[in-house]
């Protein structure tokens, strides 16, 4: 994964892997032979910090539809619902991760990956178009930050 486009987040750079695809939920696709493997974005990471829990409400075998919850997340900023990217069917849970997130604060690309699917990846963006996503957001996250920190 050498080439790479990087967004800004401020002072925080966030990597942008040219070899993967992008979902809309921040979430990194890449094509395994027999799958296609997902993980959180580092843009993803940087805006939830610290993740301390992970849990699944599908099991392998499960056969899921694009938006359809499959598990929850607590980070230091927030619990949230996770939600499948894609269709398709679970073929792997990264079970190293339910038993200790911290790799995917320490390494989304790589062991801190999520699941692996057997699906389509239509619709997805390639690493430009994802770029442009998030900056065509830019402007709203940071006001949506800036009115949590000042709630907290």
């Amino acid at each position: 994964m050498s080439e790479e486009l990087t967004f800004m987040m401020g002072k925080y750079a966030a990597r942008l892997p040219v070899a993967l695809r992008y979902a809309r939920n921040h979430m990194w696709c890449e094509d395994r032979q027999g799958g296609l493997r997902f993980g959180f974005t580092a843009y993803a990471v940087r805006l939830m910090q610290d993740v301390y829990f992970l849990d699944w409400c599908v099991d392998e075998g499960s056969t899921l539809q694009e938006k359809q919850r499959i598990g929850n997340i607590e980070t230091s900023k927030a619990v949230s619902d996770l939600f499948a990217p894609i269709a398709g069917r679970v073929l792997q849970l990264n079970r190293a991760v339910l038993a200790d997130p911290s790799a995917i604060n320490a390494d989304c690309y790589g062991s801190g990956w999520l699941f692996e699917l057997a699906g389509i990846a239509e619709g997805l963006m390639d690493a430009a178009g994802y770029h442009a996503f998030l900056e065509a957001g830019w402007e709203t996250t940071q006001r949506i930050l800036k009115n949590q920190v000042l709630r907290d």
